[in-house]
């Protein structure tokens, strides 16, 4: 699949549209050709760059006719990083709602487990944007029975699937089954690693595309992987990833 980018860069913010690793890098690039060295010394206010593919809005004809589904990874505790990645999601594809998101917080120190209560701030902010009709259906990601069971009994908008990642189990734990049959919860798959892209990463390739940028100071907020699938054929129609960073002031 041929990569969509478009990369804007804010005061403070950079957001990248793209198919992540390998074309961030590219992405990247295309976007510093066009970016004056002086501009980037001046620390504009706003700055933004299109390049050659720009991503593909969804057609509002056809939005009955597609399913848009995203991931949400968190790295910040900000849960408000939440509505903005939905927002600027819809306003990138095009569309008013996206028809599901799942959620996978934000990595946990060594030695702290996940629990409800750390769940809470980011599940509130997901179920305001189910009532503000910005998301029709909400899942969760790698919750054992006793968590989902959790969740489900404390949450108003009740989680509607719940991925589990393979690397921790070759067959679905039978008590997270029966919760999840009985309370028609989806189970599914995944095999993404903890990092999808860590600041590392982002940081390296910000510094070999961008002169003057200063990568050191960006930090990863949230990386957003959408797929829009045709309902009758199953088929995906495109897919990519959205990835929101922030200067660090203080570094």
């Amino acid at each position: 699949m041929q990569a969509n980018r478009w990369i804007s860069i804010r005061k403070k913010r950079i957001v990248v549209y793209t198919s992540l690793r390998d074309c961030i890098h590219k992405t990247l690039n295309e976007c510093s050709s066009k970016i004056s060295p002086i501009l980037m010394q001046e620390k504009p206010d706003v700055l933004e760059c299109t390049v050659a593919q720009a991503i593909e809005k969804i057609n509002p004809e056809e939005r009955e006719e597609l399913k848009v589904s995203a991931k949400l990874f968190l790295a910040g505790s900000n849960s408000s990083s939440i509505r903005d990645a939905v927002d600027i999601t819809c306003s990138a594809l095009g569309v008013a709602q996206l028809d599901s998101v799942i959620i996978a917080p934000p990595p946990l120190e060594d030695g702290i487990n996940l629990s409800l209560e750390y769940l809470q701030p980011y599940w509130g902010e997901l179920e305001n944007l189910v009532q503000n009709k910005k998301i029709v259906a909400i899942g969760t990601s790698d919750l054992d029975k006793m968590l989902l069971e959790q969740l489900y009994l404390w949450a108003q908008v009740k989680p509607n699937s719940n991925q589990v990642n393979l690397a921790s189990c070759c067959v679905m734990p039978p008590d997270l089954t029966a919760f999840a049959k009985q309370f028609d919860i989806q189970l599914l798959t995944h095999n993404d690693p903890k990092e999808l892209l860590c600041e590392a990463s982002f940081q390296e390739a910000l510094q070999e595309s961008v002169q003057n940028s200063r990568a050191h100071k960006w930090i990863p907020l949230w990386l957003l992987r959408y797929s829009v699938i045709v309902k009758s054929r199953g088929i995906i129609k495109s897919k990519g990833y959205i990835l929101q960073a922030k200067r660090n002031v203080s570094s």
